[in-house]
């Protein structure tokens, strides 16, 4: 896990929560001041997050916010979730080769001890997302099918289209760590059927698993929501 991971689901929150106007301009240097950090990682941050949709460069090559709806993030999880599952039903039906069964059980380890920290530090979150990518890369890598592969890497352009780009928000939340918590036990069934070569259930999990990144960004937009209404009433208070 590297600093530039925490910054970039530090920026990833930051838009999601409404801090940055779509259309307004991204600065690396009042980002790195506001994150302490440098500017070398928010600069490569930012670049994952134009690959991810939520950013894009204008002409002189400044990243400004991009606009998005509810309903594409929710339309893209859920095109993510169908690709993953025909994904998880090949690798099952093919059968899971002594080193993927490796790599995925070291995700799962990785996982179970990094949500052990009650509340999560943002380095295990951190971390999570990082071990979650992977988890998902490695299943898509090991299904074969390019087709497929290129499919899940054109949706991945959507805004929190990605595995990791709908995770609880900073994770310091109960209920945010409760649905982590969830969404891991989704990864150890997930491989149980993967092991015994159940596709049509491995299939089921993998969908229903991107239900808690619907989840997440539902329980995020209402906090966003809450904070536009109460924002207002602050400014009122203030002057």
């Amino acid at each position: 896990m590297s600093l530039q991971d925490t910054v970039l689901m530090q920026l990833r929150d930051l838009i999601l929560s409404g801090q940055f106007e779509p259309g307004q301009r991204l600065a690396e240097q009042q980002l790195a001041e506001r994150l302490g950090a440098s500017r070398t990682p928010v600069r490569a941050a930012l670049v994952t997050l134009e690959q991810e949709g939520l950013v894009q460069a204008n002409d002189t090559g400044k990243y400004l916010v991009r606009q998005f709806t509810a309903q594409e993030v929710s339309d893209a999880i859920a095109v993510r979730g169908h690709l993953e599952g025909m994904a998880a039903r090949l690798v099952a039906e093919h059968g899971l080769p002594r080193q993927l069964q490796n790599q995925l059980q070291a995700c799962l380890t990785d996982g179970d001890r990094l949500l052990a920290d009650n509340p999560l530090s943002i380095e295990s979150y951190a971390a999570y997302a990082v071990m979650n990518d992977r988890f998902h890369a490695l299943l898509l890598e090991a299904c074969g099918n390019r087709a497929l592969q290129r499919a899940v890497a054109l949706n991945d352009k959507l805004p929190f289209a990605p595995a990791s780009a709908m995770l609880p928000m900073q994770g310091t939340v109960a209920l945010d760590r409760d649905w982590m918590l969830y969404a891991h036990r989704q990864h150890h069934m997930l491989f149980d059927a993967l092991q015994r070569g159940e596709g049509a259930r491995a299939q089921a999990l993998a969908v229903e698993h991107t239900e808690v990144a619907q989840m997440n960004m539902r329980l995020a937009l209402e906090r966003r929501a809450e904070s536009e209404r109460v924002m207002p009433v602050m400014r009122l208070v203030v002057g």
